[in-house]
């Protein structure tokens, strides 16, 4: 095997609605499974093979109630800086994680695309293209990385009023 990517959906539940069998599940699909897919498929993986990891911008920042959502993701993004280096010499391992990423291909204008430092919301082939990149040897040299792609979104701050956003009031159940 030349490539192994791993790239599940988790449940996306926050602290107060998240039971604790959900939590569990959501740590298993996102950080366990990788984890022992992995190792069951470590036998196969030929010299120089690339392991990528889909984590998440969230990985990084949250939002309110995605606790188990952004644990599962920080935790792959953990995870793929250990492999890379349990791995080495025999597989490259990095991860990806995407920030707003639109699979309608939407063209969205005004505030949700200005708000964006890249001028739009990002789309599938963004992601993509960074993969095959990875997957490629152009990219031999890099191992253990956690490439954020999310048009400068965790690099810009953005205050009340900017770009026609505006803080709500937290939503009442």
């Amino acid at each position: 095997m030349d490539i192994l990517i791993h790239n599940a959906l988790p449940l996306m539940k926050g602290i107060d609605a998240c039971t604790y069998e959900e939590f569990q599940y959501t740590l298993a699909v996102g950080v366990t499974a990788p984890f022992y897919l992995t190792k069951l498929f470590l036998p196969y993986l030929s010299q120089g093979s690339s392991v990528i990891n889909i984590s998440s911008s969230r990985d990084r920042m949250s939002q309110p109630q995605t606790e188990s959502y952004t644990a599962a993701k920080g935790g792959i993004a953990a995870l793929t800086h250990a492999l890379a280096v349990s791995l080495a010499g025999r597989a490259r391992v990095n991860s990806i994680s995407p920030g707003w990423i639109d699979t309608e291909y939407t063209v969205y204008e005004g505030p949700d695309a200005v708000q964006q430092p890249a001028g739009r919301v990002g789309n599938p082939k963004d992601i993509a293209n960074m993969v095959l990149f990875l997957c490629s040897q152009k990219a031999g040299f890099i191992t253990g990385e956690n490439i954020c792609i999310d048009g400068g979104m965790t690099r810009q701050m953005i205050y009340h009023g900017d770009w026609g956003w505006s803080l709500g009031s937290p939503a009442k159940e």
